[in-house]
């Protein structure tokens, strides 16, 4: 059995190359996450592997003499053997087990974490708003209030781990006795066996239910962002699990966002543009009035400052930008009236549209858009 190989490093790979090969094959590989075939071996042996790689002077004599030193134990499992769950626990630090710091069937598990989208609106982002979304959570269930067994009835302890929840496997060889434990494989690692299942939850110990979760949208908040709701997950023996929500902005009716930013395209015909007056902007606190100065030109825009969305970092807001449009009538759609005084306009600037290869009003129409 080749160590290298199973952890997948070449030879001379470095001591931070190993740790890092290890770390994820035991955590694909860990029992508590993988329950397929053959799961549990694979574990063992990349623990072996890595308990003799990762020490210098076993590690030496592994590749002199192709197997590990003779020593009568290893390191954390006393005399005779070594833990899995103790060099497991040292590589990763006690909080993988749910920071108990001790054996793993003793440590319940938390409940999983659950995943929804909410679509919100400018206004809720921009205010700070409380929304709420609906979530299918798994709760726990309230006839037998989690214990999987019907009221009145007892679990069995299991005699396979004798209630501990996981069993010692022990293999001499002649280099030494090892030993590993690995959950049971009769109780799945919870010690009790269930002999009169709860018929509300048939034996799960939760049920499923629709809630209403409220969710604090801070302000300023965009879309494309994931807000952690603590403790909305599933439940669990160990506590529940948390919600993630996933925030999309819904499109405004009249304003599009950049950041912290809004802008508004005002649509201005051309005696407006040219005279200038005062028109209607929408705002996320209603209309306001915004001055169009004489002489706008397309593709002008004024600033209203302060009243764009407020920034996530940082205080204070962005701005409303009015970004004008001019538009040009079609001379097909002008009354005869309006072309009339149109062409005398025309004679007076000196411009003659019928001595124009290009007509008079699509030339009129980019003079304005300053083409």
């Amino acid at each position: 059995m080749d160590y290298y190989q199973i952890l997948g490093v070449e030879k001379d790979a470095s001591q931070e190359e190993i740790k890092r090969a290890y770390r994820a094959l035991a955590l694909k590989y860990h029992p508590d996450r993988n329950k397929e075939e053959g799961a549990q071996e694979k574990f063992a042996q990349i623990n072996n592997a890595y308990a003799t790689l990762s020490d210098p002077e076993k590690r030496a004599h592994y590749d002199r003499f192709g197997s590990e030193p003779q020593t009568g134990g290893m390191p954390g499992g006393g005399a005779g053997g070594f833990s899995v769950e103790d060099l497991f626990s040292q590589f990763f630090g006690d909080a993988f087990f749910g920071g108990q710091g001790g054996r793993r069937g003793n440590v319940k598990p938390r409940g999983e974490d659950l995943q929804v989208d909410a679509e919100i609106t400018l206004e809720e982002a921009r205010d700070g708003a409380e929304i709420e979304v609906d979530v299918d959570r798994l709760t726990t269930c309230d006839v037998c209030e989690g214990s999987r067994s019907e009221p009145g009835s007892t679990p069995k302890t299991c005699t396979t781990c004798s209630g501990s929840g996981y069993v010692r496997h022990q293999q001499r060889t002649i280099l030494g006795s090892f030993v590993t434990e690995q959950p049971c494989q009769t109780c799945r690692g919870e010690g009790v066996l269930i002999t009169d299942p709860c018929k509300k939850c048939k034996g799960r110990g939760r049920i499923i239910n629709t809630e209403k979760i409220k969710v604090k949208l801070p302000k300023g908040i965009d879309g494309g962002y994931r807000l952690r709701v603590t403790g909305q997950g599933n439940d669990g023996p160990g506590g529940a699990g948390d919600l993630y929500v996933h925030l999309t902005m819904k499109p405004h009716p009249h304003l599009k966002r950049e950041e912290e930013h809004l802008h508004y395209v005002a649509e201005l015909g051309i005696t407006e543009a040219i005279f200038g007056g005062k028109i209607r902007v929408p705002t996320l606190d209603g209309d306001k009035e915004v001055e169009v100065k004489p002489g706008t030109q397309h593709g002008e825009y004024t600033r209203l400052r302060s009243m764009g969305m407020p920034r996530l970092q940082g205080g204070g807001n962005g701005d409303l930008c009015v970004h004008f449009k001019i538009n040009i009538p079609s001379a097909a759609k002008l009354s005869k009236e309006a072309r009339t005084h149109l062409e005398a306009y025309a004679k007076v600037v000196g411009e003659h549209p019928d001595d124009h290869k290009e007509g008079f009003f699509e030339k009129l129409g980019k003079a304005f858009r300053g083409e």
